[in-house]
């Protein structure tokens, strides 16, 4: 397979842009439909597809962002106004959030771990998905993402865990740079010197 220019080009630039720079517009169904069947296709031993997506439109976002601060005041009770206003928007930031989340398990032939990273390979891939249909996205964890308190309101069912929520929009903020690892940092070369 010949390189691709337009795919390599990407890859150079490709970068996050925060949740807080994000605006309207957002992807369609159509195009929400069409950026997970994409980032739907990841290495998935087995083919368990041990993951699903849940999307978080319009005024459902603005709930679950009321009943997140709830959950966090309870946590904290002394939350400053800002903190406060983070709290509530955490889901209104873009136009459109869809979670992936992890249904790994037991299973005879397939470790869980495996299973996990198939997840976190969805999470990427749903991330180009959409930089690939005009959008900017990011990849977030969050607080809610490791308290099962807010599991059911999220629509994670007992035994899923969230790999992500990828958040999806425009933006009118410029991608900035950030310093990335040199590979003499990252890379560990074992057998010959072969070109």
């Amino acid at each position: 397979m010949k390189n691709d220019v337009k795919l390599l080009d990407y890859l150079t630039v490709r970068r996050s842009i925060p949740a807080f720079q994000m605006c309207e517009p957002g992807p369609s169904r159509a195009e929400i439909e069409e950026i997970l069947r994409l980032a739907s296709r990841v290495p998935d031993h087995g083919k368990l597809a041990p993951w699903r997506f849940i999307v978080y439109r319009g005024d459902e976002r603005v709930r679950i962002g009321e009943e997140l601060l709830k959950m966090a005041l309870q946590a904290k009770p002394d939350l400053s106004e800002e903190m406060i206003q983070v709290e509530r928007t955490r889901f209104t930031r873009a136009p459109v959030v869809v979670a992936v989340v992890s249904k790994s398990g037991p299973h005879f032939k397939i470790p869980e771990w495996e299973q996990q990273m198939s997840a976190g390979a969805l999470c990427l891939n749903l991330l180009m998905s959409a930089n690939a249909h005009g959008y900017v996205s990011n990849w977030l964890t969050e607080w809610y993402s490791y308290d099962e308190r807010a599991y059911p309101l999220l629509g994670i069912a007992p035994g899923e865990r969230p790999a992500g929520f990828i958040h999806i929009g425009s933006t009118t903020f410029p991608a900035v740079e950030r310093p990335r690892p040199e590979l003499s940092e990252t890379v560990t070369w074992l057998g010959g010197e072969g070109a």
